[in-house]
């Protein structure tokens, strides 16, 4: 596949580097979204977090209305909304007002995941019982909503998602296994695999989501992209300490302890053989090198995925680091007005 051929785009959590703040972390999230819409990004997500100390990001669709004021062309949109969260009636509403505000440019990306522990969870909403039949039914009632199409004598007929808007945002179900796939197919929704959450079975997945799909008034073809943690650079020591964080990260997360780290915070980590096991399975999960190496290795997981575009998620310890790492991507894929 040639590079040219695949499109990038961002999915941005909002993290909150080792001694900074979440207003610096969203400001950084907003000066990230303006570089990448000029170097000729696709699309840029924002995620869903709740009860961290390391994710800013929070309500997405806050966040999308003030980015869709700072950027003209780029597509903006939730990786995602964690759906059981919300009602499908306050998803609609939210999204049919960033549609108003950037007609044709947002993405409604939507999770089955809490974004969080099940306690926070329980306490965002009250209601949700993490059944899947629940999922599927606020799936029906948000495209409902989204196209004022309730069956006859429902509840859901007498209520209209305000403001009443020309333009449907993209739907978009995100996930880490296949059963999403399934409905992203069933729904005729575009689908998202988070091999930066599982690095196996994307593939699969994305086969089963094309070999399934329903075409729906908003999406006649199947489209799907998969998103990976990326970091490029040409120092070969930033390299291998970035490595070396997003190691102890992922030991972190799995370890229930969420704390922002430095390099000098995990240089003398010494790992048990299980430890190690872990770092070598999630290593998997991250693309991190060189230029050349970085986008050879990109190039083939989008052939092994058979997509044309990548959303890269990059999480370091510099703000500048984190620019140039997507600097090099846009000018190794041909983007525009990259170097």
């Amino acid at each position: 596949m040639n590079t040219k051929n695949i499109r990038l785009s961002v999915l941005d959590q909002s993290p909150i580097r080792k001694g900074a703040t979440a207003v610096q972390a969203v400001q950084e999230t907003i000066e990230l979204a303006k570089f990448t819409e000029q170097l000729g990004y696709t699309r840029y997500w924002v995620a869903e977090h709740h009860n961290t100390g390391i994710l800013a990001g929070s309500t997405p669709e806050v966040l999308l209305a003030h980015l869709a004021a700072h950027t003209k062309t780029m597509r903006i949109g939730s990786g995602g909304v964690m759906l059981p969260n919300h009602s499908a009636l306050k998803v609609a509403e939210s999204f049919r007002l960033l549609e108003a505000l950037a007609p044709g440019r947002i993405d409604l990306g939507m999770g089955r995941a809490p974004g969080t522990d099940r306690i926070t969870a329980s306490i965002l909403n009250p209601s949700n019982q993490f059944r899947e039949q629940d999922f599927v039914e606020q799936l029906m009632d948000l495209r409902n909503y989204l196209h004022d199409t309730a069956d006859p004598g429902t509840i859901q007929q007498k209520i209209r998602a305000i403001p009443q808007v020309d333009t449907v945002p993209a739907q978009w179900l995100l996930s880490s296994s296949g059963q999403s796939a399934l409905f992203a197919a069933h729904f005729g929704m575009g689908f998202s695999f988070a091999h930066f959450i599982n690095p196996v079975g994307g593939p699969q997945a994305v086969l089963l989501y094309r070999d399934r799909f329903q075409p729906s008034d908003d999406l006649p073809e199947p489209e799907a992209n998969m998103a990976i943690f990326v970091f490029c650079s040409d120092d070969a020591e930033k390299v291998e300490q970035h490595k070396a964080i997003m190691d102890a990260r992922f030991l972190q997360f799995e370890k229930g302890l969420i704390t922002p780290l430095s390099y000098a915070d995990v240089k003398d980590s010494i790992y048990t053989d299980a430890e190690q096991d872990r770092i070598r399975y999630n290593r998997q999960r991250l693309v991190a090198g060189n230029p050349q190496m970085v986008t050879t290795r990109l190039t083939q997981l989008a052939e092994n995925y058979a997509i044309d575009e990548l959303m890269i998620v990059t999480i370091c310890e510099h703000f500048e680091d984190r620019l140039r790492s997507y600097e090099l991507l846009a000018g190794m894929f041909g983007l525009r007005d990259a170097e």
